[in-house]
């Protein structure tokens, strides 16, 4: 035998000996954090399978309200939306209020719609994207059916510079202001729309027919 093979084996023996020994003291703990691992492995396994099923049924009762107010079926759409409200798996609950809100406007409910859209831009627990549609959403509705500083209440936090929703707000606040009479105001939110270099094709449109409205009657200048 040469001294490579027996000093190999005698290697081979003392690991031996030592896994003997670590089993002997740490066996069952060993034995303890395969199982744990098993488990959490199944447990995320199952998770993953309730979560990805919960979501397809929020999301199938969700485009059936949506059918029902297709089909006309508006107070059939709403007890369906409401429902969702409650029982609605991640972001749907919140997306049936939304719609439950748009659905009252449809109805002509526009108090009740701007409550419901006040009522969830000032819910933190719903994602800011969320919030902060409602809050246009509800300033929009206000245009007709309510005061400027209502529409300003909702959505002139969303006005200033780097808000990507700045400008349905600066919109919402101009026609709120033209619709009052206040020609100058809106002169001023008009003229923040059309300098904007991002906004929006067709809201810089609407400022633009708008800001020579106001100029024709006498009130304001049309930006160059």
């Amino acid at each position: 035998m040469s001294d490579d093979s027996f000093f190999r084996e005698v290697d081979e023996e003392l690991r031996s000996d030592r896994m003997k020994t670590i089993w002997k003291n740490y066996g069952k703990y060993l034995i303890g954090l395969a199982v744990l691992i098993v488990l959490a492995t199944a447990g995320y396994r199952g998770y993953e399978y309730w979560s990805s099923t919960q979501a397809a049924r929020s999301g199938d009762a969700f485009l059936e309200a949506l059918n029902l107010a297709g089909q006309g079926k508006q107070e059939d759409a709403l007890a369906a939306l409401r429902d969702l409200e409650e029982t609605g798996y991640g972001s749907y609950g919140d997306l049936a209020r939304m719609r439950a809100a748009t659905l009252l406007a449809t109805m002509k409910d526009y108090r009740g719609a701007i409550a419901e859209y006040d009522e969830i831009g000032k819910d933190n627990g719903i994602a800011k994207a969320i919030r902060d549609s409602a809050r246009i959403m509800a300033g929009y509705l206000l245009v007709d059916h309510g005061s400027y500083e209502e529409v300003s209440a909702q959505v002139e936090v969303l006005s200033g510079e780097g808000n990507p929703m700045r400008h349905s707000a600066r919109e919402a606040l101009g026609l709120s202001a033209w619709k009052a009479g206040d020609y100058d105001q809106a002169n001023q939110w008009f003229t923040l729309i059309v300098n904007d270099n991002e906004t929006p094709g067709d809201i810089r449109q609407r400022a633009e027919v708008l800001l020579d409205v106001i100029a024709a009657s006498g009130h304001g200048v049309t930006p160059s």
